[in-house]
């Protein structure tokens, strides 16, 4: 049988070369299909825990931060706003013992946080996700109500909120603003989106 000039040698080397540049080809392309399948960073950080810091925040005040594009409110309450906070009733609030779960297991009490003095809470109306406004003053105008503690009023639909996001009775929204999760990593630092039990 005759060879006809093929030479063996150079086909086996050119179909080994050519089956390894394709097989580099196909993980060329698979690395980054596979890749596309991971959250981006942006992603990644927009889920991150977020760093407070509440050396800066009065008595009495209220500082915002973002958290998975969500507002978090960090009040700053003062002895009176929880002497007011405190007293409110059941006759008053819909839900005062916060049994309808809006915050982490470790966050009971009616104040609903793990400082007394210092309130976090994702700052949405549990109707339709309006902001409500701050309102810490007693007896606030444009609240709509006689005796007005102080806490939040949403305008949007009228409900209402105490300084620890416990809804009134008779409003709109159907439970009280969400506690996130959060620790304290100093008497300065706050840490939002991490769990007291975690660190």
């Amino acid at each position: 049988m005759a060879d006809n000039g093929v030479n063996k040698g150079r086909r086996r080397f050119l179909v080994g070369a050519t089956s390894v540049v394709g097989a580099v080809g196909a993980v060329g392309v698979a690395v980054p299909f596979v890749a596309s399948w991971q959250p981006s960073a942006r992603a990644r950080a927009a889920g991150a825990p977020v760093q407070a810091d509440i050396s800066k925040l009065e008595p009495g005040q209220r500082m915002t931060v973002e958290w998975r594009g969500r507002p978090i409110w960090i009040i700053n309450r003062t002895p009176e706003m929880i002497e007011r906070t405190e007293s409110l009733t059941g006759e008053q609030l819909a839900d005062p013992d916060s049994e309808v779960p809006q915050q982490p297991a470790y966050i009971d009490g009616g104040l609903r946080s793990i400082k007394p003095e210092i309130g976090v809470l994702i700052g949405i109306c549990t109707h339709l996700g309006c902001s409500p406004l701050f309102r810490p003053e007693p007896d606030a105008e444009g609240v709509g109500v006689d005796n007005w503690p102080g806490g939040f009023f949403c305008p949007c639909h009228g409900s209402r909120f105490d300084l620890a996001g416990r809804v009134f009775n008779n409003v709109p929204a159907p439970t009280n603003l969400e506690v996130p999760p959060y620790r304290f990593e100093s008497d300065e630092i706050i840490i939002v989106g991490e769990d007291e039990e975690a660190a």
